[in-house]
Formats: C-alpha cells, structure tokens, sequence
C-alpha cells in the first residue's frame, strides 16, 4: 500500500510540473512582415484603461512566470455595430510580474526592464495599430479560444521591431461600449528579444513562445 501511494504521488507530482511548465495552451499569432495601416472611417471609441489590461506568461523546463502590461492609450474605430480599426500604446516600462514573494517579483521586473529582455529606457513604449477585422474565424474546430467571432491582423511593435500579427478575437458591441479578447501565443525571438533562447541551457532556457492575454474595453468619448 505504501508503495503504491509513492508511485502515485510521484505520478500526480510530475503531472503538476508538466502542466505548470510546458509553453501555454493558445492560438499561436500568424507572424508576418509589417502590413500598411490604412485610414478607416468611424467613431473612435476610447480605451478605459483601468479596464483594459495585457497579462503575459512566460515558461521554462522547471517553471513559469506571468504578469501585467499597463496600457497608456488606445482606441477601437467603429462604424455601426463593426469594429474596423483602432490602436493602442503599450506601457512596456510597467511590466509587473505577479506571481512571486515582492522580493522575487521586483528582482524578475528589473531583469524585464534590462537590455537582456525589453531595454525599456530605450524602449518605453510598445504599439499595436489594427490592420484588418474580418467578421468570423478560419478553422474554428481546431482553435484554443472556441469562442472567437473575428480575425484581427494588426501591426505590433516591440523593441522597435514592428511584425505583423493575426490572431483570433472575441469582439462585443453593448451599446455605447465595445470589448475585445484575444488569448495567443507569439514567438518573442520575432522582436529581438532572445535572451535565454537556447535549449543547451537545460533548466535555464527560456522557451521562445510567450502568451498574451489582452482585454479591451473602449466606450464612446462624451
């Protein structure tokens, strides 16, 4: 009986890590070269930053890490009841882990903040500009996020490297208010950040796939 309960206890802990390290479970964003962004026509609806929020999870063989990106300003274009366009500005510089003790959590914040990840004091600012919103999702069946109702390719900039993206997204129009949802996964390597992207590092490598989470709210400016 002992014995079955160690084996079982080692089975059950080996899952746990499996689960707790292995890259997210998401849609992984379509990488492309940078798309011309063309003027739309319609109401701008503005970004409620205290709202609207990125969360971000990074992993490695023996763990994770996730935490928050700020928004600075945004916006979503819409004509009737269809979005058409919009952009934000990333806060790169408010890059927050969360999921440790404060002490752990700041010393990981300050390595973000180095030239060895986001190099935020050349690089404060992120952007993302919409490119296109096409109505309905290509492959439902085999999607992560199930729920998906449009398609967004936009333009997204980090660390002054601007790649294209195409990602599934869950876009609500209420009345004066719109929301938008996406959860992917992009390849962090496309934007110069490459740091620990080496699997002969062992326990110390960071895997290239980091997922974002992003959650939209915008109303119309009275």
């Amino acid at each position: 009986m002992y014995k079955k309960k160690v084996l079982l206890s080692i089975f059950a802990g080996s899952m746990f890590f499996a689960a707790c390290t292995d890259a997210p479970k998401a849609d992984n964003a379509e990488t492309a070269d940078a798309q011309n962004v063309e003027e739309v026509s319609g109401t701008p609806y503005v970004a409620n930053l205290a709202e609207s929020k990125i969360e971000w999870v990074g992993t490695k063989p023996v763990g994770r890490h996730n935490g928050t990106f700020l928004l600075k300003d945004g916006n979503l274009i819409v004509s009737g009841d269809d979005l058409k366009g919009g952009s934000f500005i990333i806060d790169v510089s408010s890059v927050t882990p969360v999921d440790q003790d404060a002490e752990g959590n700041a010393k990981l914040q300050g390595h973000l903040k180095s030239g060895d990840f986001f190099d935020v004091e050349k690089y404060p600012e992120g952007t993302f500009e919409i490119t296109s919103v096409t109505e309905g999702v290509e492959n439902n069946d085999e999607l992560v996020m199930k729920d998906a109702t449009h398609t967004i390719t936009g333009n997204l900039t980090l660390k002054g490297v601007t790649k294209s993206i195409t990602f599934p997204a869950r876009v609500v129009k209420d009345g004066d208010k719109i929301t938008a949802d996406a959860n992917f996964n992009i390849d962090r390597t496309q934007w110069n950040i490459v740091y620990g992207n080496d699997q002969s590092l062992g326990d110390k490598f960071i895997r290239p796939e980091v997922n974002l989470q992003v959650h939209l709210v915008a109303g119309q400016s009275m």
